[in-house]
């Protein structure tokens, strides 16, 4: 059978000789995998296809809900300025990863394309990078059904000023109940704010935001302590960022 998709492509790998295997992320057919034939050689038709973070129009032939084959394709928007840039490369290749090993074969949602799309659009369009990942870390959270909570207490409901966050619990804690998890961390009311911002927004919206260097640095240790506590993951796209980050000017 011949589908015909938009997708973004956020995973590509050698197959053989001289073909290469990509993963899609799709509006309305999920995840799928897609082998392209001879997309190694000099002169493929489909090479620039498979190059990671292109967005584009496919039509491939599949039996099932196995593998597809491509048969023509068509590139909406290249992102090739994300693969040119290292830093650029590394935050969208954490994003595609994140959402790789999060989101299932065939579970379809156009939530999940629709935040990676606009990851990729803010990154391209030169917005603050830690932004924009942290706030589609909170979107990836929330599609998985581990959105954490941050305007009111978890455990009671209480509204204080109280900047106490447990990633273990899924959220704000109050004074009376941050004995519930004496490892939360304790945030800035600025990051708390954020926090708050990020829980209600969709990326599709997020502007031009300037957030202090000390805040970034609250919003990443609390957004990676609920990745790993809710999610579990081990992404080698993380490790290469946290190593660029220490060489980072």
């Amino acid at each position: 059978m011949l589908y015909r998709v938009e997708g973004i492509v956020i995973r590509s790998m050698d197959y053989g000789e001289g073909n290469k295997i990509i993963t899609l992320c799709t509006e309305s057919h999920g995840k799928i995998g897609v082998l392209v034939r001879g997309a190694k050689k000099v002169k493929s038709r489909h090479a620039a296809l498979t190059q990671l973070f292109t967005f584009g129009e496919f039509a491939f032939f599949r039996q099932n809900s196995g593998l597809g084959t491509l048969n023509s394709g068509e590139i909406i928007e290249s992102h090739f300025s994300l693969r040119e840039d290292l830093y650029l490369a590394a935050y969208a290749s954490y994003a595609c990863e994140l959402l790789d090993k999060t989101l299932q074969d065939e579970e379809v949602g156009s939530f999940w394309f629709t935040q990676l799309k606009a990851c990729l659009e803010g990154l391209t369009a030169g917005k603050d990078p830690q932004v924009v990942i942290h706030l589609f870390e909170m979107k990836i959270l929330q599609a998985a059904g581990y959105g954490p909570s941050f305007e009111s207490c978890i455990s009671c409901g209480r509204v204080d000023d109280s900047g106490a966050v447990s990633p273990r619990l899924g959220g704000r804690l109050c004074r009376a109940c941050r004995h519930h998890d004496p490892a939360a961390l304790q945030l800035s009311p600025g990051s708390l704010k954020l926090l708050t911002l990020f829980e209600k927004m969709d990326l599709r919206r997020l502007g031009n935001i300037e957030v202090k260097d000390a805040t970034k640095g609250e919003l990443k240790a609390v957004m990676r302590a609920f990745i790993d506590m809710q999610l579990g993951l081990k992404l080698k796209s993380r490790q290469f960022l946290d190593q660029l980050d220490k060489y980072e000017i």
